[in-house]
């Protein structure tokens, strides 16, 4: 099995998983809401979240995963009975992706594997990487064709930053990385050359 960087805490990270064997992971509306849900129980106590994607075969986050101090170990959910000694932030996506995919197979008699074992990630080192990153976590949806602009696609985070709707997600912080929301938009409608951060693309 491949060995991966362990995750970090105070650290900048894009993460991404997609299915095993490129198989779809999500299927309709309801397994999209439920793998958010379950984000938010499983992940949300570890991270703060800047932005996201979901797509049918794969997923993109970008996070901080938050200081050692920061995370109240009663906020924490497993997929195991036992609670761990310490907390580990890979194991908690351990824990998302096993609840997904004990859900997934319930609901549609499958067995085995829904996604890949070992998740991608990527150190986040520059507010440049960062601020590419979020249109490229946009951009996705376009590049794989599933929309003609990413205002469009439903399930990503870009719809959330340019609302005034309550958030979890780390809006303000997002925003001030391109000055103010109609900033951030012009932006995402450019075409941006990610050329610089093709060695950091995971996918």
């Amino acid at each position: 099995m491949e060995v991966k960087d362990p995750i970090l805490y105070g650290n900048y990270y894009h993460i991404y998983n997609r299915g095993n064997n490129g198989i779809d992971v999500f299927f309709d509306n309801d397994s999209y809401y439920h793998f958010l849900r379950l984000y938010a129980k499983y992940i949300e106590p570890v991270v703060e979240t800047y932005a996201w994607c979901l797509l049918k075969n794969h997923f993109h986050v970008l996070v901080r995963i938050k200081d050692e101090a920061e995370i109240n170990s009663e906020e924490l959910s497993y997929t195991t009975t036992e609670k761990p000694k310490i907390i580990n932030p890979s194991r908690q996506f351990s824990h998302l992706f096993n609840a997904y995919t004990q859900a997934i197979n319930k609901r549609h008699n499958r067995t085995g594997c829904l996604f890949e074992n070992v998740f991608e990630r990527k150190l986040v080192s520059s507010e440049r990487y960062f601020q590419q990153l979020i249109f490229y976590i946009h951009n996705n949806p376009v590049h794989h064709g599933f929309v003609k602009q990413m205002s469009l696609y439903p399930w990503s985070s870009y719809g959330t930053i340019i609302s005034d709707k309550p958030t979890r997600l780390k809006r303000e912080e997002v925003i001030e990385q391109f000055g103010d929301v109609e900033n951030f938009i012009f932006y995402h409608n450019q075409q941006q050359n990610l050329n610089g951060i093709q060695d950091l693309i995971i996918e």
